[in-house]
């Protein structure tokens, strides 16, 4: 069973990352509490995501005031544990917090141009392209109700 678990001292060394040819597409662990730092003035939360007591990833969103939105900043699984649906799973879990947190009623994330399976995934969680681009980031957005 997916759940998942804010980053502590505990566990935040636990060895997680992506394939090589993924390196350039996501954070690894380390980037993503360096992120979550950086924004936690506004209200960061970073997460380690467990099947049952096994790590399979890491997450992390904070608020976006700017756009009046949340900002799913960072996501991914462990090279071991992808194509097993803990992606698709993890994430709803995560929506359903900010849905719960209820400051915004959309959500925004960006993936790198060339990212397929995110971006699959992204929207079979019914994300979708907002037309706008930084570079190679493509913007994404869903209503959250």
């Amino acid at each position: 069973m997916i759940r998942l678990e804010p980053i502590t001292p505990d566990n935040w060394r636990l060895g997680l990352r992506v394939r090589d040819d993924q390196r350039h597409f996501v954070s690894d662990s380390a980037g993503i509490l360096a992120r979550a730092y950086a924004y936690r003035d506004s209200r960061s939360q970073a997460f380690v995501i467990y099947d049952d007591e096994l790590p399979v990833g890491m997450a992390m969103y904070h608020d976006w005031d700017e756009a009046d939105a949340y900002d799913f900043s960072q996501f991914f699984i462990d090279q071991r544990y992808q194509g097993q649906g803990f992606g698709y799973e993890a994430a709803g879990l995560i929506l359903d917090r900010m849905r719960q947190d209820g400051k915004y009623d959309r959500v925004c994330l960006c993936y790198i141009q060339g990212d397929d399976p995110a971006r699959r995934l992204y929207e079979k969680l019914g994300f979708r392209h907002t037309g706008e681009a930084w570079e190679d980031e493509i913007t994404m957005e869903m209503k959250l109700r």
